[in-house]
């Protein structure tokens, strides 16, 4: 069974995230770029591999959605 995201361990995936995706950006410029041919396949591969890692995140982050407390509306 699914244990709640405590707040910690959700600053901790948003840092994550906001890692992946500047890790992506600067893999898409490096791709662009790049002289070296080589290189630039390396940078585009890296670039999709950092976008899987977001995507991971995203979706374990919906799957824990459901779990968490809602705030009452004032």
């Amino acid at each position: 069974m699914m244990q709640p995201v405590t707040g910690k361990e959700l600053e901790y995936v948003v840092d994550s995230m906001s890692n992946e995706d500047l890790l992506m950006k600067q893999c898409a410029v490096a791709a662009v770029s790049a002289t070296n041919p080589a290189l630039r396949a390396m940078c585009a591969s890296m670039q999709q591999v950092h976008e899987q890692h977001y995507q991971a995140l995203v979706s374990k982050l919906e799957q824990h959605q459901q779990m968490a407390p809602t705030q009452p509306q004032h």
